[in-house]
């Protein structure tokens, strides 16, 4: 390893060229870094500073040549070495265009450190980046023109710089004398001494700007042979990278990965740990080559970024798709990645796809309306492959849905309508959505709900005037507190500025107003002379109707259901009272139970043989009754428990009926927030799964 400290000019100088391998994520700073910078240098030079540190740049020297081009293959710090050349290039540009401004060589920086200028090829440039960003640079340093709709770090980071020098905060031969002050220490690794990949972790193991996909990209693509690295990179992985839009490209797929990860191994990787889950996943694949990995990789990545960026040639897809966007249903990725590529293996038709898709909206929407919370879903959707019968494929999905009476349920008919009538419609996130469906479902001509706004019939004005009083009678105040937000009160006008705190009869009435609406939600409108409790109920019974329709819950015949049924064994009913529980027993346990089932609505309590459970998928704390105390089984492991108050007891491997190796004692009802802040870790742990 050869490490000197320098600048740019002396790396640049002389006839070599750095080269970004495939493995090498693409150029990635943004504006703010580039700012940040340019700060550093107008400070540098106006403080008179002898110099500023700007980090180094690991590399590799290939196999020297007698003649020709020295190349070195960039292992860390193409990100600061590009963002240097293009403020090179920024003021070559700037001295060609201002040839009065005769304090800066253009020609000089364009053969001495953007171009070997005897060379031919791809040989011509000092630095030659990975194909993402290869051609703009090349046309940057060709001033070759580039077409206006070009998305580019690369060109928006160049413009940035030109803008900086054009302002003249600083003179160019200010700009170039601080380039040269910049210090940076460049180490040449010898490779056949230097093991890259393990420097290559070690230098990005502080989480230094890599993302999870960029240490994929690395670990799948670095140690294979340059002939197989070609192949993979520009037949599979580069395909796989252009499918996702420019703008997004690194977060997107970085959420990509988790989802496909997810959906192999039935179980969601920690945020911050995908790329170690990957590793592991790839070590223990059904692949016998990186070559087929990356070609999963590349097939599931395209039926993820057609649901994402809402791609599809069919019209029914597509519209599915924009509804998952639409409700921000990210967590169904994962299963629905699954059914997508059976579907291409021709196990489904496109009618059951559709099916399936339109199954799991109606399930996230229904809960969303039903006020479920949403922290259990992306478990149910990480695991529900699992339920699927190849034989019986769509009914298999639907079997699960149908029975499910736990805090996975999918919200029948009743209860569906019930909360949807009552549910305030309009401070839900997804309000346009629901709004939009209503009015376009089964519609041939169908409306942009963005040309409208959402119009209150009864005004939310807490002041109604005296017309709006009399109209909804002696309790107004109680009507318009709930039923305001609700959606039998709730419109689509393009007149909503007009209508304001306007009678109902001004509204039908007035031009725009519902006696001219063709929209399909104001059909009822127009039949009305009057706007009341009793009209809002209407209405909303019409229009919940019609939602279920829409999102229909999954029908199923007992034929169709009988073989998803578990079949019990017939068991003992048990209650409290199967327990020895004697007057002090039962006081504490009903404190405690009550405060444990206030956690959540989704916590299922169970009456065992030996013991209470409370459960959301399985077990987080189990109460067993002694003589004059609980005894409390929580479900974690012990070193992860947090016990300031030194109440746990640590049963690892003691056979103790329960679940887990975490116990304590209640002794008194003043020990239950002692004994709550225990159980509630437990809850959380399950609960974030």
């Amino acid at each position: 390893m050869d490490a000197r400290k320098g600048n740019i000019y002396e790396i640049l100088n002389g006839n070599k060229q750095f080269l970004i391998p495939n493995y090498q994520r693409f150029y990635s700073w943004d504006m703010e870094q580039c700012k940040r910078l340019w700060n550093d240098i107008v400070e540098m030079q106006k403080k008179g500073k002898a110099g500023h540190f700007v980090g180094s740049i690991v590399n590799i020297a290939e196999q020297a040549m007698p003649t020709g081009v020295q190349k070195y293959m960039i292992i860390d710090g193409q990100q600061r070495m590009t963002t240097l050349t293009l403020l090179l290039l920024a003021l070559r540009d700037y001295a060609i265009r201002n040839p009065e401004d005769n304090t800066i060589n253009s020609k000089r920086i364009d053969n001495m450190l953007l171009k070997n200028e005897y060379e031919n090829g791809d040989e011509r440039y000092k630095l030659l980046l990975t194909e993402t960003d290869r051609d703009i640079l090349m046309r940057l340093v060709e001033e070759k023109p580039i077409a206006v709709d070009t998305q580019s770090r690369i060109l928006d980071n160049y413009k940035f710089f030109s803008g900086k020098i054009a302002d003249l905060e600083l003179s160019p031969a200010q700009v170039y004398e601080s380039i040269g002050k910049l210090q940076i220490v460049n180490i040449t690794l010898d490779r056949t001494i230097d093991d890259a990949q393990a420097i290559f972790e070690s230098l990005n193991s502080t989480g230094k700007e890599l993302s999870e996909s960029d240490l994929i990209r690395n670990y799948v693509l670095m140690g294979l042979e340059p002939n197989e690295q070609n192949y993979v990179y520009d037949h599979l992985w580069r395909p796989m990278e252009l499918l996702f839009e420019y703008k997004t490209q690194g977060s997107a797929m970085d959420r990509f990965f988790r989802d496909y990860l997810t959906m192999k191994i039935t179980r969601i990787p920690k945020q911050d740990r995908v790329y170690e889950e990957f590793k592991t996943y790839h070590l223990n694949c059904e692949f016998a080559t990186i070559r087929e990995l990356c070609k999963d990789i590349y097939t599931y990545a395209t039926y993820y970024t057609d649901m994402v960026f809402r791609r599809s040639s069919h019209s029914t897809l597509k519209s599915l798709y924009e509804d998952i966007n639409d409700l921000r249903m990210e967590v169904s990725y994962p299963f629905l990645l699954k059914v997508h590529h059976d579907y291409e293996e021709g196990l489904i038709h496109v009618d059951e796809l559709c099916e399936i898709i339109r199954l799991c909206i109606s399930y996230v929407f229904r809960r969303s309306i039903c006020e479920i919370p949403t922290n259990s879903l992306n478990k149910t959707f990480a695991t529900l492959r699992n339920e699927i019968k190849t034989d019986d494929y769509v009914n298999s999905i639907k079997a699960f849905f149908v029975l499910r009476d736990d805090y996975k349920e999918f919200p029948d008919d009743d209860k569906f309508e019930k909360a949807f009538v009552s549910r305030d419609v309009y401070n839900m996130r997804s309000r346009n959505f629901l709004l939009s469906h209503l009015e376009n479902y089964k519609n041939k001509a169908p409306i942009i709900i963005e040309n409208f706004t959402i119009e209150h019939i009864m005004p939310q004005n807490p002041k109604l005037s005296m017309e709006w009083q009399q109209e909804l009678g002696p309790t107004w105040k109680d009507v318009q507190k709930t039923y305001l937000h609700t959606i039998g009160n709730l419109t689509l006008t393009a007149y909503n500025s007009e209508m304001s705190d306007n009678p109902f009869m001004v509204k039908m009435d007035m031009e725009g107003g519902f006696k001219e609406s063709a929209l399909r939600l104001n059909a009822y409108l127009v039949k009305l002379t009057e706007w009341n409790e009793q009209r809002i109920k209407e209405r909303a019974k019409i229009l919940a109707d019609k939602a279920k329709e829409i999102w229909e819950f999954p029908e199923m015949t007992n034929t169709e259901l009988a073989p998803y049924r578990v079949k019990e064994k017939p068991a003992e009913r048990y209650s409290i009272d199967t327990y020895d529980v004697n007057v002090f027993t039962k006081t504490l346990f009903d404190v405690l139970d009550r405060r444990v089932r206030n956690l959540s609505p989704n916590v299922k309590r169970e009456f065992k043989k030996l013991y209470v459970a409370y459960k959301l998928d399985t077990n987080f704390v189990d109460i067993f009754f002694q003589k004059q105390r609980l005894r409390i089984s929580v479900n974690m492991k012990f070193d992860d428990v947090i016990d300031p108050n030194g109440i746990c007891r640590d049963i690892t491997g003691l056979g103790r009926w329960g679940n887990g190796d975490v116990e304590l004692y209640m002794e008194h009802t003043s020990d239950v927030d002692q004994v709550m802040a225990i159980i509630e870790q437990s809850y959380k742990q399950q609960a974030d799964e």
